[in-house]
């Protein structure tokens, strides 16, 4: 491994973590994933701050009002545009397993426009890209996905582009090694 895919921060042994480590190590292994991996392993660092993104994280992941193709969607955009492989990694898979077609995938990977059956969809992908490229949406694009997504949708949408952001961060700035090459078309 080269200086730049060393991960800067060793993974916690649970025998290594304070008693607050532990306890957010806890509550993150008895919650839905199961498990403590990549950044959540990572903001053990910090215990508070683990148990509060996971937290987030958990509703992001699996109780917002977002389908999960459309959630799904929405962290691959965000994955993509951070470069962030591994997060890319776990989720394409999620992605397959929600039903978002392989053409869909593979165009955010390549950073092509994908062509979209659900206007949902079309319109998430669409306020996704213009919220991370412009840090604003037009009002076009909010009110279109206002009328598809709703109101709680809109909001849920945010959340789940901004929580996967923060979990794009901590792998890019970490160096949280992908798994394997990111399938991500040059840029």
């Amino acid at each position: 491994m080269n200086e730049e895919s060393t991960p800067r921060l060793p993974v916690l042994q649970p025998e290594q973590m304070t008693s607050d480590q532990r306890a957010a190590y806890d509550e993150m292994v008895a919650g839905p994933r199961g498990g403590v991996m990549g950044p959540l392993a990572m903001w053990l660092y910090s215990p508070v701050l683990a148990q509060r993104a996971q937290a987030l994280g958990v509703h992001c992941r699996f109780s917002s009002s977002l389908s999960n193709r459309r959630s799904e969607l929405a962290i691959l955009i965000t994955a993509r545009h951070w470069r962030s492989g591994f997060e890319w990694n776990a989720h394409a898979k999620l992605a397959r397993a929600a039903g978002l077609p392989e053409s869909v995938i593979e165009a955010v990977g390549n950073a092509d426009t994908p062509e979209f059956d659900d206007p949902a969809e079309e319109v998430s992908y669409v306020f996704a890209l213009e919220l991370l490229a412009t840090q604003g949406v037009s009002q076009p694009v909010f009110e279109r996905a206002r009328d598809l997504l709703g109101e709680v949708g809109v909001v849920d949408l945010i959340g789940v582009l901004g929580y996967y952001g923060l979990v794009s961060m901590t792998i890019n700035a970490l160096r949280i090694p992908p798994g394997k090459e990111p399938p991500f078309a040059a840029v």
